[in-house]
């Protein structure tokens, strides 16, 4: 950077000079920050010919023409010509008028008079050898570049002033192909169909045939080209070493010294996790620094003794899904679905011994970030909601410490998770019998969940055929099997097998693993049915004294789902006959409705509304007339309507 210093500071000092010098460099790669805290000082402290240069700096920022650009810098410049406005900024510090000051300031300030009566200095107003102009952001301007680069060159030209500009001219590029682009195109394919080129059948795409059709017509790239080369006489590459601007980055932390001393032991942590990034994108850095630092100081006012290697885990974590989301690498929504470090490491598992491409960007993820630093929990639920969405979820830092502090150490994990969560072959020669036993003993008394065990039937399978336990592999099925009728008393419901199963490290097939699968179906569709059945009570317990309730859940919840497949007819008769009169009708009303909008998904109630009918008119037969009996028989009439629509013949 020094020698990029010297050479810009050359050109200041250069008695003659008609050309401007460019810094090309990336977005956020820290280019204004160079110029602020190198280049300008070390201009405004040169001393030639008797005279100290001035800088002046203008972004180019959303300047829409390039009259905008002459009172930038008339503002720039007036602060110069008035004595009580020089006095104050000297007084404050002040180097530069905040933007906003700017467009406060009386604009008497700016046409002559100052604000004591002064007039221009016309002298100083004048003089040209002793200022140096900065333009920065030239390819966020919302002019013309050629156009700005044109009025730029009145400056150098003519009037030899020191001129540096400032930009990302990989971006100019792409800003000049798709600037007008629908226009471009209509008129590029209006020129081929009036040279008959349009009809011609050659080999060339018509895609690539307007495409360059375009760049023949509008090679602005070229008019940019040739007014470079008339204006710019060298052109600077701004690619920092990344120490040299961590130091500034990290100042703004001084006031916080657990914080910065944390940061400072672990800056090649920082530039490890900034350079695998694949950009020199330095805003975002800055960006996740903040972020880190308020993640820092909850974790440790919440958990004060947190292990430091899980703290320089968070801070690779914070800094990798800042880079992916805001570098435009990935969507927002990459890491939504993985709500734990335990989720995250068992997809880690199956894309790795599997080759499972669809979890292809978090194994990729995973070994670009964490290569060469081993730690067990690298995913943070907290962290990646708070980068995604700016909310900072305490409860999901709860559960994440929670988790941390229970398996930070893998050996007192539970045998099944280290065998679900790890790569088998990281635990311990010495260690394996032990979890092979541990994780038999779960399965025999039926204490894991269903599905987990059908997942752990897979590795036995796979280390009885290699060799790695001595266990018969007809017997250990039924020990399997038997553990799965024990655990589907404790177990939940599965609905996403095919899910789940992806996730298992072993790609292990036979007519034992298929056994193994058809029971655990088995079983998961009974606990289905209790799960809708408890669903069932606990829905239609709310008739008749809390109907309110009943409603909303039945509008939220049953509408397209068949609830009363799962309900006894003569349960919801007695439930029926004890609600209000208005209650029946509006219960009635709703059936229908319902039977019309969604009959092919709500037809397997058709048993169901058959049975209720004929309960209801059975219990209606021969009963003194009263208002409840009239809406009771009604209601048994039109549940003739829902039983025809719901095709009868399929289920008689």
């Amino acid at each position: 950077m020094e020698d990029l210093v010297e050479s810009i500071l050359d050109y200041v000092r250069a008695d003659y000079t008609d050309y401007a010098v460019m810094i090309n460099g990336e977005w956020g790669s820290g280019k204004t920050y160079f110029w602020n805290h190198k280049i300008k000082n070390k201009i405004e402290s040169l001393q030639l010919n008797g005279k100290n240069y001035t800088t002046i700096y203008m972004s180019l920022y959303g300047i829409s023409n390039l009259e905008e650009i002459s009172k930038k810098i008339f503002i720039e410049t007036s602060q110069l010509m008035d004595k009580n406005l020089k006095k104050y900024m000297g007084a404050h510090g002040q180097t530069t008028i905040p933007e906003y000051a700017k467009t406060g300031l009386d604009m008497a300030n700016f046409f002559g008079v100052t604000k004591n009566g002064e007039k221009v200095d016309y002298e100083k107003f004048f003089s040209t050898d002793d200022k140096v102009l900065c333009f920065d952001d030239l390819e966020r301007a919302n002019v013309d570049v050629v156009d700005i680069l044109g009025y730029i060159n009145n400056f150098v030209e003519h009037d030899h002033i020191k001129t540096i500009i400032i930009c990302n001219e990989k971006e100019l590029a792409t800003k000049f192909k798709s600037s007008n682009i629908e226009m471009k195109t209509f008129i590029a394919t209006y020129l081929l169909d009036k040279q008959n080129d349009l009809a011609k059948s050659d080999e060339k795409p018509m895609v690539e045939k307007i495409r360059d059709k375009i760049e023949y017509v509008f090679d602005n790239a070229n008019d940019y080209e040739r007014i470079k080369e008339k204006l710019i006489g060298e052109t600077f590459e701004y690619a920092p070493k990344f120490n040299y601007i961590i130091n500034g980055l990290l100042l703004r932390f001084e006031n916080n010294p657990d914080l910065i001393r944390f940061l400072r032991e672990n800056t090649n942590l920082i530039i490890s996790t900034f350079n695998k990034s694949g950009t020199r994108n330095l805003r975002i850095l800055k960006h996740a620094l903040n972020d880190f630092k308020k993640i820092f100081e909850n974790v440790n006012k919440a958990y004060p003794n947190t292990n430091r290697r899980v703290l320089q885990t968070m801070l690779i974590f914070t800094i990798a899904v800042s880079f992916e989301i805001k570098a435009g690498k990935i969507t927002k929504n990459k890491f939504v679905n993985i709500q734990s470090n335990e989720e995250y490491k068992a997809i880690l598992v199956s894309s790795r011994v599997l080759m499972d491409n669809r979890q292809f960007y978090i194994k990729e993820f995973d070994n670009n970030y964490y290569f060469n630093f081993k730690s067990e929990y690298r995913f943070f639920k907290f962290i990646e909601i708070y980068v995604r969405t700016r909310i900072f979820d305490m409860k999901a830092l709860k559960q994440d410490m929670d988790a941390i502090i229970n398996t930070i150490d893998t050996e007192k994990l539970p045998g099944y998770k280290r065998l679900l969560t790890e790569e088998y072959w990281k635990i311990s020669d010495e260690q394996f019998p032990g979890v092979i036993q541990e994780v038999l003993e779960d399965v025999q008394e039926g204490r894991l969940q269903l599905i987990d065990i059908v997942k752990l039937f897979s590795y036995f399978s796979y280390f009885i055929k290699r060799g790695l336990i001595q266990n018969d592999l007809i017997a250990t099925k039924r020990k399997f099997l038997e553990g799965m009728d024990k655990a589907v008393k404790n177990s939940q419901y599965c609905d996403n097998v095919e899910e789940e199963l992806s996730r298992v490290g072993i790609n292990e097939t036979g007519p034992e693993i298929e056994e193994v699968l058809k029971h655990f179906e088995d079983l998961n569709n009974q606990l289905e049915e209790k799960m809708y059945k408890d669903k069932a009570d606990d829905i239609f317990r709310c008739i008749p004294i809390k109907m309110e309730l009943f409603y909303d859940r039945f509008d939220s919840e049953c509408m397209e789902f068949p609830i009363f497949k799962y309900y006894d007819a003569y349960r919801m008769f007695q439930r029926i006959t004890c609600a209000s009169n208005e209650d029946i009708v509006r219960i009635k009303e709703m059936l229908i409705d319902r039977a019309r909008k969604n009959t092919d998904i709500l037809k397997c109630e058709y048993k169901f509304m058959k049975r209720l009918k004929n309960v209801l008119e059975d219990y209606c037969r021969g009963k003194e007339i009263n208002i409840k009996l009239v809406m009771l028989r009604e209601f048994a009439r039109d549940l003739g309507t829902v039983i025809d629509l719901y095709n009868q013949e399929n289920f008689e």
